[in-house]
């Protein structure tokens, strides 16, 4: 039961993976029309919207867009950066998303700030107590429970960050496609082609977080199912 749900996770993943490629390809292709890149996209909604202490700067990779609120700085990969793609528009116009939500105080992605240290401290030893905890087992069975334990409640906050990091992407996204309409940077053409992109970029943040959730479940049952046994 447990290898068909990783399989399943593991295929749906891939394949939501690959429509976000696919989409940002076909995009990518797709003409603006008005000759505004990436950061030009950026750096007008940021203006917009009273945000002047957010720099926007070329990063290198594909799909390595993210807004930093620690320096204040969007990074926009080259393949968004300066391409005055319909796609390069919607990605920069969500990663501004991200800053304006900073400069309001969204209470999400407050929220998901004030977690980050702990995420990063879990993520860096989940794998590490919950393969300690199972060897211990083989030693102590109370002992190898109790720190098998500790590393699954590590894991269950990865899966929290995940849930919470959902409404910060899609409340980034619709600001996104709202922005873009109202100040005329798509138009009745490739507005569709804007929300379609970001859309499958969504898709991505849920299938991680279902994801998440079903291997802790499995890790839950695995524990206290074979504590019962």
């Amino acid at each position: 039961m447990g290898i068909i749900l990783f399989i399943g996770i593991a295929l749906v993943s891939w394949l939501v993976q690959l429509n976000l490629n696919s989409k940002f390809k076909k995009y990518s292709r797709v003409p603006l029309g008005n000759g505004m890149t990436g950061r030009d996209v950026a750096e007008q909604m940021l203006r917009e919207n009273g945000i002047y202490d957010v720099k926007v700067v070329a990063t290198n990779g594909i799909l390595t867009d993210n807004y930093n609120p620690t320096n204040h700085t969007i990074s926009l990969s080259e393949s968004v950066y300066s391409s005055d793609s319909v796609a390069a528009a919607a990605v920069a116009a969500h990663e501004t998303g991200h800053a304006i939500q900073h400069a309001t105080a969204y209470a999400p992605l407050k929220m998901r700030s004030a977690l980050v240290p702990v995420v990063s401290f879990s993520n860096q030893w989940v794998t590490w107590v919950i393969l300690g905890g199972i060897f211990l087992m083989t030693v102590s069975q109370r002992l190898g429970f109790t720190v098998t334990l500790i590393g699954v409640g590590l894991f269950a906050m990865l899966t929290l960050f995940s849930f919470i990091t959902l409404p910060v992407e899609i409340d980034a996204s619709k600001r996104a496609v709202v922005w873009l309409s109202k100040a005329g940077i798509t138009n009745s053409r490739n507005d569709a082609a804007a929300r379609d992109a970001l859309k499958a970029a969504a898709y991505t943040y849920v299938v991680a977080a279902l994801g998440s959730l079903a291997t802790l479940v499995y890790y839950l049952m695995l524990l206290f199912g074979g504590r019962r046994n």
